[in-house]
């Protein structure tokens, strides 16, 4: 029998509000993508990158940890980091995705494999919970029992976290109750042992936050409140000192009053998903509040072009405002991954299409980089250029793809992400339907009684064109279907039935309301046609470049495509016009921009100093002037000697960011000079 496809399921998906949610919108009820772009990404990641994870897990020593921590195997701890248990979790969680909607008895050998994979792993980590529910193989192994003696390093709570989002996503996507139950014990150990009162002997955060939002997560799942309670405790703790007070933790200020996003990127957006999730569960206004503050610090000064986020390579962190260096980004893949939680949980809170302007920057752009084409093979950090003659030093921190990572969080991270993708595609909000994201597939909306479908046919990102067709609608009554009108797009259009509407973008979205039939179809055109784009003038990495887009897709230079190499002396020519193309045949079929330039000359043995005398600037208007009466022969030999020192004319070739780093090892770049 044929392996299912699960990019055709339909998949629930790891955030559902409680009954008394507060928010403008709630996620569909369910969305299936069955073509395209993201439908073979998430094929790539059913057939190669999650079927290896458990040997994976089993060659880093992650399984033998679990196996010594139960009694059932001899040896010493391996790995050299406390939170490795949750690298299991978060495969856990992809692989839970994976098999939701394959019924018992369905599927091929590959699935039963998948399936006995997850029931063999689920029992050692069952072997491995110690009687009270507490669960940690780097404690229990290494330490001495010694709980929570190290919670600004030790990811205890970390590690909790991502078990209990693995037992929802388990839980969601097959109805069993096993790890669950592991879960839910370890979670009302928690209950126990933090908070405030007499009878809880810790009032401690954990240094890297995650337990927030998967308590929040768990509470939807189980109704029971004390764990909403308990992640509301964690929150509201953090910003008193009790890890030391430092910004790398979000330690230094309460997150109600923080002003910027600061310290260790992943940290900072875990926390802050799982604020954006008790602001929503809970009124609170104050929390909603700081969300959207945080956002938009964090948006004008602290995003990359990419949708990546973490300037430093030093404690993986945020930098200052504007402080976006290229060769030296950071933009951990995990950070792409927490950046898309936040966002699809601030726009379900608020409607508004900006943050799903961000979702789809990242998801296409700083978080896909992350994942080679092949599914096996991983950045961990995402540069936006790599230099001509670039050492590479190896290690989890390689401008290289590498297999699997000594700290391995990035890889089941993604896979999780990409199984769950149909998630964060669409929303509803009782009067409808709001399609966030573009995808071939079926989704589905509420209106007041029976549900509202259509089904979507596009080839974007390579293609601006979108066909909405309804399947199923009510005949007696109105809903309104919402699309969004990404933030870099010139121009769009809407028609019905083939006629034009006017459909002008009001805060992001076209929004239709009417008496839908069943048949009519909606097409949405987006121009897509490539653009230079750039930086604020404050990003002085970038000063006086240029990069290149195409939709939402973000464009580089790859030495693989230029003979010779020596991308770090290439100059852009913003007067000439870009052109697309697509090839099938390159990089599993992309569109490539061409582009012109010229590749500045090497410097010669006179040239062994790298700087020089700054000559004074004239007047450009008065340049203006005298170049208007000059005759072209009469120009100053300096100006002729510079033109024909610019070196010869290029054709630049551009790719898809996402796809870099696929070929050959060579240099990169995204932002272009041009002078």
């Amino acid at each position: 029998m044929a392996v299912p496809d699960l990019s055709t399921q339909t998949t629930p998906g790891p955030l559902r509000l409680s009954g008394t949610a507060r928010t403008a919108l709630r996620p569909a009820p369910g969305a299936q993508v069955v073509g395209g772009f993201w439908h073979e990404r998430r094929r790539i990641n059913a057939e190669a990158s999650i079927p290896q994870g458990p040997g994976l897990l089993e060659t880093a020593g992650n399984l033998h940890n679990l196996r010594l921590a139960a009694g059932t195997a001899e040896g010493s701890f391996r790995g050299d980091y406390p939170f490795v248990d949750s690298d299991v979790y978060k495969w856990l969680e992809a692989a839970s995705w994976r098999l939701a909607g394959i019924g018992p008895g369905e599927g091929g050998p590959a699935v039963v494999r998948l399936a006995d994979d997850v029931a063999r792993i689920i029992d050692l980590v069952a072997g491995a919970q110690q009687p009270d529910g507490y669960l940690n193989t780097w404690f229990q192994l290494t330490k001495g029992g010694a709980r929570y003696t190290d919670l600004s390093w030790g990811h205890e709570l970390y590690c909790a976290g991502h078990l209990i989002q693995a037992a929802v996503a388990h839980h969601r996507a097959t109805g069993q109750t096993s790890l669950l139950t592991i879960a839910g014990r370890f979670a009302d150990h928690l209950v126990s042992a933090f908070g405030p009162g007499p009878d809880r002997g810790i009032d401690g955060i954990d240094g890297h936050p995650e337990i927030e939002t998967a308590l929040v997560e768990l509470f939807r799942e189980t109704g029971e409140r004390r764990y909403l309670e308990l992640a509301g405790y964690f929150l509201d703790r953090r910003g008193h000192g009790l890890l030391g007070g430092g910004a790398y933790w979000q330690d230094r200020v309460p997150l109600r009053r923080a002003a910027a996003v600061e310290g260790h990127a992943v940290r900072q957006l875990y926390l802050l998903a799982g604020a954006a999730d008790l602001a929503a569960e809970t009124g609170d206004r104050e929390l909603h509040a700081a969300n959207e503050r945080l956002w938009e610090e964090m948006a004008a000064g602290k995003t990359y072009l990419t949708g990546g986020l973490g300037a430093h390579h030093d404690k993986e962190s945020f930098g200052d405002p504007f402080e976006l260096p290229t060769e030296r980004a950071y933009c951990e893949t995990c950070a792409a991954v927490a950046s898309v939680q936040w966002n699809w949980r601030m726009a379900l809170l608020t409607g508004r299409a900006r943050y799903s302007d961000l979702v789809e920057r990242t998801l296409f752009n700083g978080f896909l980089s992350g994942v080679g084409l092949d599914g096996r093979s991983w950045l961990y950090v995402n540069p936006l250029q790599v230099r001509d003659g670039h050492t590479d030093p190896g290690g989890d921190k390689s401008a290289r793809r590498t297999r699997w990572f000594r700290c391995a969080c990035c890889p089941p991270n993604a896979m999780r992400l990409l199984a769950s993708l149909p998630h964060y595609l669409s929303s509803t909000d009782g009067e409808g339907l709001q399609l966030h994201q573009y995808a071939s597939g079926r989704f589905s909306g509420e209106a007041g009684g029976p549900p509202v479908v259509v089904n979507v046919n596009t080839d974007y990102p390579w293609r601006g064109r979108i066909e909405i067709t309804v399947e199923e609608a009510p005949e007696d009554r109105e809903w309104t279907l919402s699309l969004r009108i990404p933030h870099w797009c010139r121009s769009h259009s809407v028609r019905l039935g083939g006629q034009r509407l006017p459909a002008p973008a009001e805060a992001g979205w076209v929004r239709l309301r009417r008496t839908w039939r069943t048949g009519e179809q909606v097409v949405l055109e987006l121009d897509l046609t490539p653009r230079l784009t750039e930086a604020d003038p404050r990003v002085d990495a970038v000063r006086g470049c240029v990069a290149i887009e195409c939709g939402p897709l973000v464009y580089c230079l790859e030495e693989a495509d230029h003979q010779g190499g020596g991308l770090d002396r290439v100059v852009l020519d913003r007067t000439a016009p870009l052109s697309a193309e697509h090839r099938p045949d390159l990089l599993g079929g992309v569109t490539v921009i061409t582009a012109s330039g010229r590749r500045r000359p090497e410097g010669g043995a006179a040239d062994w100093w790298p700087y020089r005398t700054a000559e004074p600037v004239a007047d450009p208007a008065a340049g203006s002037r005298a170049a208007e009466d000059e005759p072209a022969a009469d120009k100053p030999a300096a100006d002729r000697a510079a033109a024909d020192d610019a070196g010869q004319r290029l054709e630049l070739t551009a790719v898809p960011y996402y796809a870099w780093a696929n070929r050959e090892d060579g240099g990169m770049r995204v932002w272009l000079p041009t002078r």
